[in-house]
């Protein structure tokens, strides 16, 4: 579904969303708060209250996907963020996210810059 490789950024929004909007209210939000494109090609990733329940919103070519994950034991370690604007996240931390590891993981291996082999 999410794999490492391919395009579009992922955003979260901090702080919890209310689980009950649908597509239309994910979009507006989105547009209107966030300021950001709901039709880009990137993910939009709401958690509820109780950091057990997500939605992803992406627009495919001519319609949107609303994804939806419920826990059944535990919670993911999502950011509170004060000022509720959203975080533009790797695809690399979204897994750990999904997997309930926080999005700062000091034993992962950095990220490298490819460079000129001389």
């Amino acid at each position: 579904m999410l794999s490492e490789t391919g395009s579009g950024r992922v955003y979260l929004a901090c702080g919890a969303t209310d689980m009950r909007k649908s597509i239309d209210g994910l979009a507006a939000l989105v547009e209107y708060s966030f300021d950001l494109d709901p039709f880009s090609d990137a993910w939009f990733v709401f958690c509820n209250r109780g950091r057990d329940k997500l939605k992803l919103l992406r627009w495919d070519h001519n319609g949107f996907w609303l994804y939806y994950r419920r826990l059944e034991k535990g919670h993911f370690e999502w950011p509170s963020g004060s000022d509720r604007q959203p975080i533009a996240i790797s695809r690399r931390e979204f897994g750990w996210l999904l997997d309930g590891l926080t999005l700062e993981q000091r034993r992962a291996h950095p990220s490298v810059e490819a460079r000129t082999i001389l």
